[in-house]
């Protein structure tokens, strides 16, 4: 089966990696035919290994070979399509739209998180069929009540975000 683990905090607050020493750690864990797109820690993969014990597996092997506390997501080709396909807002230049990679259930979190601030112009959020996307005028993500809301460290095994566009390109090597 083919996968995407997205790493969350890879190259910000001091945890730098190269992505080919990523890929490398995924080789050793018995994975196939690995890449990376971006330098954000999108890993794409083969396995026929179960999901939840692959995602234990490497984070461990992350976890020793960089010395942190790593924390990853997996999901499978099909899911990726779909978070595209079912794409809640239009694309605009002004806006950025997030996609919400986490476990199942953990979207609705969010979404009460979300449901708790006050929101920017344009800022809205929705569900659809188990994925969280969230949409705010550019260069007010990290200004925003939610995106302070997304630091917190109760959060950080909970989910990692991406770009819609970020997504795209993983897709586009997927497919």
């Amino acid at each position: 089966m083919k996968y995407c683990a997205f790493l969350r905090g890879v190259n910000v607050k001091g945890t730098a990696m190269k992505m080919a020493e990523v890929v490398e750690v995924f080789v050793r864990q018995g994975m196939k035919n690995v890449s990376s797109v971006l330098a954000t820690g999108n890993i794409l993969f083969e396995s026929e290994e179960n999901p939840l014990e692959l995602r234990v597996k490497l984070e461990k092997a992350l976890s020793e070979h960089f010395d942190y506390e790593a924390f990853l997501f997996l999901k499978s080709d099909v899911q990726l399509k779909e978070i595209l396909e079912n794409l809640p807002f239009q694309k605009n230049e002004n806006l950025h739209i997030y996609s919400f990679i986490c476990e199942n259930g953990d979207e609705d979190v969010l979404f009460e998180e979300f449901k708790k601030v006050d929101h920017q112009k344009d800022e809205e959020a929705e569900i659809i069929n188990q994925n969280f996307y969230w949409k705010i005028p550019k260069g007010n993500t990290l200004d925003s009540e939610f995106g302070k809301i997304l630091g917190k460290k109760s959060f950080k095994d909970k989910f990692t975000s991406r770009n819609i566009n970020t997504i795209e390109k993983v897709v586009k090597k997927l497919f």
